[in-house]
């Protein structure tokens, strides 16, 4: 059985081994501290919302949504930035269920839509956002703009 809850800053050994399995799956790596610092200002700032599953006793995955606005709807919005699940748990059903609690969260609190990006070689989270009617947006394009550090 899977099971679904909020994380709070008691959770942050649990979340910095996902967190940092989600940063091997993107090739990218960060030093402990640093991802220990993340999310605890997150969690401590309530800056976002960050939900755990587990399974057996076991954490198994989570997702990490950041509150922001839709200013076209006049409403608050979910920008759904992180979805990792442990590899041996893929195919179980954890993400239908943080993707769940998602939704529940954004129903919850008024949200006209959850917003989120994934790569586009990530086929697998394509086919499960489609399977749970996330309409991909080919309007409007997305462009980023790198900040080099100090």
């Amino acid at each position: 059985m899977i099971s679904i809850r909020q994380a709070g800053i008691d959770d942050l050994d649990t979340l910095e081994q996902l967190f940092s399995g989600y940063l091997a799956f993107y090739e990218r790596k960060q030093e402990v501290a640093a991802i220990r610092q993340f999310l605890g200002e997150r969690i401590t700032n309530k800056q976002s919302i960050i939900f755990i599953a587990t399974s057996a006793g076991k954490a198994v995955g989570f997702t990490q949504l950041y509150p922001t606005f839709a200013s076209l709807s006049l409403k608050p919005s979910w920008i759904l930035n992180d979805l990792f699940v442990v590899p041996d748990a893929r195919g179980t059903g954890v993400a239908n269920s943080l993707m769940a609690a998602a939704r529940q969260l954004a129903a919850e609190t008024n949200a006209c839509e959850i917003f989120l990006q994934t790569a586009r070689s990530n086929h697998k989270a394509q086919a499960l956002y489609e399977k749970l009617h996330y309409q991909r947006d080919d309007e409007f394009l997305v462009y980023t703009l790198g900040i080099p550090a100090p």
